[in-house]
């Protein structure tokens, strides 16, 4: 007799340890704002530890999940949109090398030709045409350099955002899984726990 008011009192402290959970997780309100690792550690500075359980309400539960959905969708459109633009500057990029080599070509020609240079019937400095194509070069340069730190840029945008969005994917669902086998075990305790005070009154 004695022991099986031990076991009711155990199982009447977990019922109400796990409404006190419950009651002090704040206002669903408060998980559709901040990001998800804000609205994480809101969760766990309302919601307390029972002998290793959590409780969380499932609405929160629930909004919690559509959050993190949506920051993935979020996530992977912006690496979509960053892929766009990595192809852009590729093809800028090969377009710049291509004009670049032309340059080039024609630079090395005109080194082989007079001090004086007909273009359009008009007589023009051989110094003064190089000068300009020079500057033509420089400018070009300038453009590729621009183009490849902007490539580069965008490129390691994009890898950070891969290996964010990632991390997040395996926290997610190592948080499931986490949750998933808390909740089995808990239904597993209360179920053995009914079943053995049920034993108990057959015995009786």
């Amino acid at each position: 007799m004695k022991h099986l008011i031990v076991k009711i009192s155990l199982v009447v402290t977990i019922i109400l340890a796990t409404g006190v959970s419950t009651r002090c997780q704040t206002d669903p309100e408060e998980y559709k704002k901040g990001t998800i690792s804000e609205q994480l550690n809101n969760l766990e500075a309302h919601t307390r530890i029972y002998e290793n359980f959590r409780a969380i309400r499932e609405d929160i539960f629930q909004i919690l999940k559509k959050n993190i959905n949506d920051s993935l969708i979020n996530t992977k459109r912006r690496i979509n949109k960053l892929a766009s633009v990595v192809a852009i500057l590729n093809s800028r990029i090969d377009s710049i090398n291509k004009s670049i080599e032309g340059t080039k070509n024609s630079l090395e020609e005109m080194t082989r030709t007079k001090n004086s240079i007909s273009i359009l019937g008009m007589e023009v400095n051989k110094i003064t045409y190089n000068s300009f194509m020079w500057t033509i070069l420089g400018i070009l340069i300038t453009l590729l350099v621009i183009g490849y730190l902007t490539f580069n840029m965008n490129r390691n945008s994009t890898l950070k955002t891969k290996k964010e969005l990632t991390e997040l994917q395996k926290e997610f669902e190592d948080y499931r899984k986490r949750k998933n086998l808390e909740h089995e075990k808990m239904v597993m305790s209360h179920f053995n726990e009914i079943k053995k005070i049920k034993e108990e009154k057959t015995k009786r």
